[in-house]
């Protein structure tokens, strides 16, 4: 047999059984019944500790991760609103390998008509991220919003993309460079090693989209009725700049696509940045201001000083002198220069029309005592951002630093513009606005002001996870949104609980039951639907782990910890399940498996309880309680109705027929029942005679309640129990009570003799986000709901207008339209 023949025989087996084994949880699998470990440990499937991330969940004690630093020249050309810049990058490679390329995310080429997110958007799919449209279905025609025309139109008339001009190393000579949709390979003329760093240039430009007609995350917003000619715009400027793609030692290079959803993760880094702009703009920025004085007027500077010990906030830019900048324009330009140390991203804000209002937060501690809170608005804002926005970036820095660590930046800014809400480093972008009146007023809503309030409290919080715990948006969305989306509940309610902020685990049971579900473990791209899956599931899910599971002094001690830990760095899923486990010293594998891996809903059902009596086996007590159960039971109709007929019994008209049983009824206690009671207590043993009679005596109500998990997510069960003199008792019993038996329990529950079991309700304040209430009572409740009168609409096909009486109508002129 050759050595090539005998490596055949010794490969065929092994691919036998690799075959056969199952693609994921190979370790251990069921074969006989249909039993399901829900408590099966997490161990198979997180990956294994090393020496970069410890089983602890800890970084490991030869964790490693990219440096970048940038040095960049910006010119904002508002006219043509078109950026044009040059970039200095410096790669310092802490990894053990040795890089021959780099790669460098090119975010604004997603907007191109070729690109990826273009070509595979998908005709009324789920999912898709911007303008709506809805496929044909039946005799209804298939929709396209206006909002999906313009966007269409927008990218015909514009050339989107990025224009790379140059791409050299520090000596001026030209790298080889590959651009491949949103990520360019850079070539490297000589490959760094482990410790080393390298320098070189891109020079590039690209046309800012219309944030309006393209939903992005940046660009501009025009406003053609502001005095000025040609109108004004606000510029949001982020994912502007061509950035390293990080490259991670669990992944290499993160160099997925950037479709629209998977946001990203960066390397930290240190920032110069220039920024020119038309001198009559405000710029909004991360990082510090390092030119004050060529950029800011005297007064500007004095209140910016006032403002930093101020109790309330101080305006900078007031309303009239916004109004006024707005008015006209300039040729002339100023630069204004930001530094920012330590951050994974930088970006920006622009516009004459800026109002600037500030107020110092005194922090306290060693790293960062001051932190100036921001805003930066248009009058469009109106009295809804000068009373909410900065007090919101103040409110969300006081409640997360409580359960993370200290702001560690100079500044935290809220800018208003076409951007729902986004964040990045020291800036976020937050679009609420009031509604202008035909008085001249400016007013808004509950639910604008309620958005107002929670995007920055979000977009704020953001700053904190993942601006700085630095998780992996493009592959794991919930780590950043999910966590951020908690943390914003948390601080939305110690605002005020009276606005609805949508987070209890009340408000997704909706979806826990739909069927448009993926685990929140699945990649952002391929999440069906984001908001609830990515913010709200785990936002709940972790609010059930503090309040319900583990408690707020474990979970607010490990929530802590992993934070900590991971600030500045960038920590994975399991980073984050084991830290919490490890610092609360509670197993949680069954919580993550259940709420992160899979697609079961919580729906417990109390289906039966029984009441049930201590037998005493002395038949002087037990056959009398017999008999009165059987007198207990409703009457025999067919008895009654006799009775009332008058018919007469015939044991009643003859004598002769009774006999011993018409006076000794089947519970009659005789002496052989006596003597065998007599005999059970003497063969006990002295303890279990001393239980048994203490049992006897004592006469308790036992109680047994039969439980289905119907939804197959393993839960606490929460039981409010009522009884017959009005009070209640609340019981908790651990989600480990599914352990054996994951489908179908039964819990016995005693309770002292005068506590009579009248009611049992399930989870009575909706803790565990379970989707039907209803089959949590017993008995069960009739069901409170609604019902409304309708009136039947009016037939609209085609056959059925009136065209003989339309026909003679006038048609309107544009004045006429105009007035209506």
């Amino acid at each position: 047999m050759s050595k090539r023949t005998r490596q055949k025989y010794w490969l065929a087996p092994v691919v036998a059984l690799l075959i056969q084994l199952p693609i994921a949880n190979a370790a251990i699998q069921q074969t006989k019944g249909d039993f399901e470990d829900k408590f099966r440990q997490l161990d198979e499937s997180l990956p294994t500790p090393n020496v970069y991330r410890n089983a602890a969940g800890e970084p490991g004690h030869q964790y490693w991760q990219q440096k970048v630093d940038y040095d960049i020249d910006v010119t904002l050309i508002e006219d043509t609103r078109r950026i044009e810049a040059t970039e200095t990058i410096t790669y310092q490679n802490n990894s053990p390998d040795t890089l021959k390329y780099l790669w460098v995310q090119l975010d604004q080429n997603k907007f191109r008509d070729d690109s990826m997110s273009a070509l595979t958007t998908t005709f009324g799919g789920i999912g898709n991220r911007g303008p709506a449209t809805q496929g044909a279905s039946g005799d209804s025609p298939a929709r396209l919003s206006m909002g999906a025309l313009r966007r269409q139109q927008f990218v015909d008339d514009n050339e989107l993309g990025y224009v790379i001009s140059r791409v050299e190393d520090s000596k001026g000579n030209d790298l080889n460079h590959v651009i491949v949709g949103t990520l360019m390979r850079v070539d490297l003329t000589t490959p760094i090693k482990s410790g080393e760093s390298v320098t070189f240039d891109i020079d590039f430009a690209f046309n800012i989209v219309e944030e309006d007609a393209v939903s992005a995350r940046a660009g501009y917003e025009h406003f053609p009725d502001d005095e000025r000619e040609g109108g004004n715009d606000i510029f949001l400027l982020a994912q502007w700049f061509p950035r390293l793609a990080a490259y991670t030692d669990y992944e290499a290079w993160t160099n997925k696509e950037f479709i629209g959803r998977g946001e990203f993760t960066l390397e930290f880094g240190n920032y110069n940045v220039d920024i020119t702009v038309p001198a009559d703009h405000i710029v909004s920025s991360t990082g510090s201001l390092q030119n004050p004085n060529d950029v800011l007027t005297r007064t500007q500077r004095n209140r910016l000083k006032e403002a930093e010990t101020a109790d309330r906030i101080v305006f900078i830019v007031t309303e009239e002198e916004a109004l006024e900048n707005e008015k006209e324009g300039t040729d002339d330009v100023k630069t204004w220069t930001f530094s920012a140390e330590n951050v994974r991203d930088f970006a920006w804000a622009s516009s004459r029309k800026f109002m600037w209002d500030a107020r110092g937060y005194q922090q306290g501690g060693n790293t960062q005592p001051l932190v100036m809170a921001m805003s930066f608005y248009p009058k469009e804002g109106g009295d809804l951002w000068k009373k909410y926005s900065t007090e919101s970036v103040i409110h969300t820095m006081e409640v997360y630093s409580r359960f993370s660590f200290d702001y560690p930046y100079p500044v935290a800014q809220s800018v208003n513009g076409p951007v729902g809400g986004m964040e990045y480093p020291m800036i976020t972008f937050n679009g609420p606005r009031t509604e202008l009146r035909d008085d001249g007023t400016r007013t808004y809503s509950l639910a604008e002001k309620r958005f107002l309030i929670g995007v920055v409290i979000h977009e704020i919080g953001h700053i904190y996870f993942p601006m700085i715990v630095n998780s992996d948006e493009r592959q794991w969305t919930w780590m950043d949104e999910g966590l951020n989306s908690f943390l914003d509940g948390v601080a939305g309610r110690e605002w005020d609980p009276n606005i609805p902020w949508g987070v209890e685990p009340r408000d997704i049971v909706d979806y826990m039951k739909s069927e448009t579900q993926v685990p929140i473990m699945t990649q952002s791209d391929s999440v069906l639907r984001l908001g609830p899956n990515a913010y709200t599931k785990p936002a709940a899910a972790l609010n059930i782990l503090r309040e319900t599971i583990l408690g707020r002094e474990l979970f607010d001690f490990a929530f802590k910890e992993y934070a900590q830990r991971w600030m500045f760095k960038r920590p994975t899923p399991s980073d984050f399940f084991r830290t919490m486990e490890e610092a609360s010293g509670v197993d949680l594998d069954w919580f993550w498996r259940g709420w992160f891996y899979s697609t079961d809903h919580v729906d417990i059902s109390l289906d039966r309880v029984y009441q049930l009596r201590l037998d005493t086996e002395d038949p002087d007590i037990d056959f009398a309680r017999e008999r009165q159960a059987h007198e207990d039971k409703p009457w025999s109709l067919t008895e009654e109705r006799n009775q009332q007929e008058g018919i007469e019994l015939w044991v009643d008209r003859f004598d002769d027929i009774s006999d011993f049983y018409d006076e000794n009824d089947r519970y009659t206690v005789t002496n052989k029942e006596r003597n065998k009671y007599k005999s059970f207590l003497e063969k006990l043993e002295p303890w279990e005679r001393t239980a048994f009679e203490r049992a006897v005596r004592e006469d308790k109500n036992y109680y047994v309640m039969d439980f289905s998990n119907l939804g197959g997510l393993v839960m606490p069960i929460i039981l409010e129990l009522e009884f017959e003199d009005g009070s209640t008792q609340e019981m908790r019993i651990p989600a480990e009570i599914w352990r054996r038996t994951p489908k179908a329990v039964s819990k016995l529950i005693i309770t002292e003799k005068d506590q009579v079991l009248v009611s049992v309700t399930v989870d009575p304040r909706w803790e565990t986000a379970d989707v039907d209430v209803e089959n949590n009572h017993y008995p069960r409740r009739i069901i409170p709901s609604r019902i409304e009168a309708y009136k039947s609409k009016p037939r609209n096909t085609y056959e059925y207008r009136d065209i003989m009486h339309d026909s003679t109508t006038e048609l309107d002129t544009d004045d006429e339209s105009d007035d209506e």
